[in-house]
């Protein structure tokens, strides 16, 4: 199994958690979310410029719109947001009367469907959230229930398959995916991820259709065969890396955010960029970001 570590840190900004990392090609941007601090943070890669706008709510995912601006997954559900206005406007309510609730990690799919999942908003609820599906017609459809922490999503070169990661199931679970419809069918196991403290979060698929998953606690992103074969582990060094996105002019850099949710002073001391952004070159190249159609 290959290792690396040949990884550093690209925005200072020691969140308490960072998550959703997108890359905006036309921008030569990186955006990703604050989600308690309801804030969508944006990184220009040639200038170093670093924007935020407030949500005003919490929000857990964010995505570039084919029409402009940005596509959001907030607490009461989808929301645009205008980039030069700062306005944020909901516009797909999701379980926003469950106060209880809130919305997590999403990306779109090729055909610029927006998916999106929910989860408890402060102690796990087994079971308690939804995958949900946002078309271009700003409709909304629950495809799969009964998910406890709503995490990576992702899909393989050719769209015939969708990866989902229920971060307390331990593992990435892959199903056939029809592009036409936006459906998913025959759910299975594909990679195993669990050991010891380890918890899969988010994730990205390369060109050569293996998985990338920030694996929180044990500090690392490994790298996963369509099959789920273990072929790579990058060490960063951080302990609580909790997503990630091919970004850069060529798609040759895996960006990386993390979180100092859950560490306690000690390790806030021992690892002091905790909750900062990260990037690695891994070898390989991702595959072209997919825009919100809606």
């Amino acid at each position: 199994m290959q290792q690396l570590s040949a990884c550093e840190v690209l925005v200072d900004c020691r969140l308490d958690l960072s998550e959703g990392p997108a890359w905006h090609a036309a921008e030569g941007a990186l955006y990703w979310v604050s989600i308690l601090d309801g804030v969508v943070h944006r990184y220009h890669l040639s200038s170093g410029e670093h924007r935020t706008w407030e949500v005003g709510q919490m929000v857990g995912a964010v995505v570039v719109r084919e029409s402009g601006g940005m596509m959001l997954a907030i607490r009461d559900g989808f929301a645009t947001l205008d980039t030069v206005s700062g306005m944020t406007t909901l516009v797909a309510e999701v379980e926003s009367t469950d106060a209880g609730q809130r919305m997590n990690d999403g990306k779109c799919d090729a055909r610029g469907r927006f998916w999106a999942g929910t989860m408890s908003a402060s102690t796990p609820v087994p079971g308690s959230g939804t995958l949900y599906r946002l078309d271009a017609d700003r409709t909304v459809t629950p495809m799969l229930g009964g998910v406890t922490i709503s995490n990576g999503l992702g899909w393989s070169p050719d769209n015939r398959t969708m990866y989902f990661i229920d971060t307390p199931t331990g593992r990435v679970d892959a199903f056939d995916f029809d592009l036409a419809s936006g459906t998913i069918d025959n759910r299975r196991g594909c990679a195993q991820v669990t050991r010891g403290e380890a918890s899969p979060d988010g994730m990205a698929v390369d060109a050569e259709g293996c998985l990338w998953v920030a694996v929180w606690g044990v500090g690392e992103v490994r790298r996963y065969s369509p099959d789920g074969r273990h072929c790579a582990t990058l060490r960063t060094p951080l302990p609580a890396p909790s997503s990630c996105a091919f970004g850069g002019s060529g798609l040759d850099t895996l960006m990386i955010t993390t979180a100092r949710l859950g560490l306690t002073p000690e390790q806030c001391a021992e690892f002091p960029h905790s909750g900062s952004i990260l990037a690695a070159d891994v070898g390989v190249v991702g595959l072209p970001v997919a825009t919100c159609a809606a």
